[in-house]
Formats: structure tokens, C-alpha cells, sequence
């Protein structure tokens, strides 16, 4: 796999596209710039790899704009050595820069394609997860509980399942809503039975779905 100095050129402007747009946090953006998005894309789009722009990678799904994967990692307050849930491996790019920022990731993905291609892409380039097969709406309650939870697609309503594998004090990112548009919503757990939401912004993104296929 190969990286080259123009790679490395045209992600270096990609960094300075997603700065321009809002994104303040230095260590996202150092991520932003060491991760290699082409790795990550099927062959047919590698020449679009640093367009700020989402992407198919098969399964119906896709890889994310990268200021989308900077803005939930940024809401996300990821310091070193958090115990994060991803729903979505997707790609495997959200996990990837998860990782660069020192996080212990926990991944899971319900498409097995995806599953198993991004576990060979990510393990071949050097990152190490822990990846799991399965329903993201059940989470993974048998690690929990996670000081941050990240969802990577479009929930029609906050799992109840996985509020409840969030630590007291921590955070999750979900983008809610239905095909129209998802809100950027932010919940942190205050209590055992309390809750805070609060909105960031419109995106769009995949349906998140139940079970397996």
C-alpha cells in the first residue's frame, strides 16, 4: 500500500479545509492529517480521497466527510486512553482516527463485508481495535461500561441499550433523526437515571439498522 508525497500533499489541504470549516481541536487535526483516507476507499474513488465529501464503500453504506468524522470526534472530548463503543467500524476511518487520538476503541459493525474488510484493512495498516460482529443497537454490554460511545449513522431515536453501557460522567455522539436529516446530538450521563442532551447542527448519514445480516 502506498503513501506517497502527494498523498500526503493533498491530505495536508484536506486538513486545511476541515480547520477553515470550524474543527480547533490540533490533535484531531494532526490525526486527520496522518491518517491515509485512500487506504480506506474502494480503488474506483481513490482519486476523490481527500475531497471533503462522503463516499460509497459498499454494503449500501459509506465512508463519512471528513469534517463529519472530525466534528463528532471533536463533540466526542476523547483524552488518552478513553474506553470508547463505536457503532459503525463502517470503513474502519472513524476508528482509525479514534485510535491516532490515543483512545482504546471498541468496534462494532453489523454489516459482515464491512466487518471483515475493515478488520484485515486496519490490523494490515498497524491499528488494533477490539472489533466485534453484531447488532449496534444491543451494544456491547459485557465491556461496558464506556467512558464515550460514537455512533456512525443516522439513529431514529437514542438506544436505550446504550445509554445504560455509558459510564456516569460520560458522553455519547448521535446523529438522530430519520431519512430527512439527523441532529448532531450530544448525551452526557450525569446520574444512574440522569441524562443531557443537547444539538449541534444537521448532517446526513446512513440509517442505522437492526440486527445482522
Amino acid at each position: 500500500m502506498i503513501d506517497s508525497y502527494r498523498h500526503k500533499g493533498l491530505r495536508k489541504k484536506l486538513v486545511e479545509t476541515v480547520q477553515n470549516k470550524g474543527i480547533k481541536n490540533p490533535k484531531i487535526l494532526e490525526a486527520i492529517g496522518k491518517v491515509p483516507r485512500h487506504y480506506f476507499m474502494d480503488s474506483g474513488f481513490i482519486e476523490f480521497a481527500y475531497r471533503d465529501q462522503a463516499f460509497p464503500i459498499g454494503a449500501g453504506q459509506t465512508i463519512s466527510q471528513p469534517y463529519t468524522v472530525a466534528f463528532q470526534t471533536e463533540l466526542l472530548q476523547v483524552t488518552i486512553h478513553d474506553k470508547i463503543l463505536e457503532i459503525g467500524t463502517g470503513s474502519g476511518y472513524q476508528c482509525a482516527i479514534l485510535l491516532e487520538l490515543g483512545a482504546k476503541v471498541y468496534t462494532i459493525e453489523r454489516q459482515r463485508e464491512l466487518y471483515l474488510k475493515s478488520r484485515t484493512l486496519l490490523n494490515k495498516i498497524g491499528y488494533n481495535p477490539y472489533f466485534f460482529y453484531g447488532d449496534g443497537y444491543k451494544g456491547l454490554a459485557g465491556q461496558a461500561p464506556f467512558d464515550k460511545i460514537l455512533i456512525t449513522a443516522g439513529a431514529p431515536e437514542i438506544p436505550k441499550d446504550l445509554l445504560k453501557q455509558l459510564k456516569i460522567g460520560g458522553r455519547m455522539v448521535v446523529p438522530t433523526g430519520g431519512s430527512g436529516g439527523q441532529v448532531m446530538t450530544t448525551v452526557d450521563r450525569i446520574s444512574e437515571k440522569d441524562y443531557k442532551e443537547n444539538e449541534h447542527g444537521y448532517f446526513a448519514f446512513v440509517p442505522m439498522l437492526k440486527g445482522k445480516q
